[in-house]
């Protein structure tokens, strides 16, 4: 899976669908020769996983060679990884997200945190490490919850100022140091909406890249319809919208 500048490379198929273009490492070998590009880059892929069949996945970030000549030869184009989001597939997406990630942290690592010494990456990548030392460093996701407050009947949305028109989400926020799941989603709520919940009930999770990687910890929050006056901080949280459940999808 190849990638420029942390953007990765999609193909339209003849279906109109979209997917990533993956190359063999020979194929690359080959595009990175013919474009005059240094072979060396190659060593630079990342492990993110196997096919059913046990072949290796890797990424790779081409941020050194020319874009223009790279989708030109591979017919492929960069996307802006939000974007591609709308364009991949729901299996296909978070193995994107999940490579640009690792490209990402390893870009951002290259140091350690203890002695400033320039960092390794293992083989794999899967981790760096400091020579000499014992100093390990991997790749972390910080926890988000994320909830859908409801008050049996009605569930609030909100949107952000950056938010494009339209656009509306469940309530997010990280969590603080020492908190549970259920302690940052009352936190949250109270602190966006004035609300206090009930209960929280737990949903789902997964990986969210934007802007860094987050875990996002789905939840439903009841709030009780005798206390369901909004007092909305305007700084975290713009044009709250409340809506009956037949009106969200």
């Amino acid at each position: 899976m190849l990638f420029h500048s942390l953007q990765p490379l999609l193909k339209r198929n003849q279906d109109h669908s979209f997917s990533s273009v993956s190359l063999h490492c020979h194929d690359v070998n080959s595009l990175l020769r013919k474009l005059g590009a240094d072979l060396s880059v190659i060593q630079d892929s990342i492990l993110i996983g196997c096919s059913d069949r046990g072949h290796a996945h890797f990424c790779l970030d081409l941020a050194a060679v020319d874009a223009a000549a790279v989708e030109e030869e591979s017919g492929g184009k960069f996307v802006d990884l939000r974007k591609s989001y709308f364009l991949l597939s729901e299996s296909k997406a978070p193995l994107v997200a999940k490579s640009q990630a690792l490209l990402r942290w390893h870009q951002t690592h290259r140091f350690c945190s203890c002695s400033g010494k320039l960092t390794q990456r293992n083989r794999a990548g899967s981790h760096r490490f400091t020579a000499g030392t014992q100093n390990y460093s991997y790749p972390q996701m910080s926890p988000v919850v994320i909830a859908l407050v409801h008050d049996g009947t009605r569930c609030l949305l909100g949107r952000q100022a950056s938010f494009p028109p339209g656009l509306y989400s469940a309530l997010a926020g990280f969590c603080d140091m020492g908190e549970s799941v259920e302690e940052s989603v009352r936190r949250e709520v109270a602190e966006e909406a004035g609300l206090e919940v009930l209960s929280v009930t737990y949903s789902s999770s997964q990986h969210w890249p934007f802007p860094n990687s987050s875990f996002m910890i789905g939840c439903f929050a009841a709030v009780s319809p005798a206390h369901s006056q909004l007092s909305v901080d305007r700084s975290a949280l713009r044009g709250p919208l409340g809506a009956g459940g037949r009106s969200v999808v």
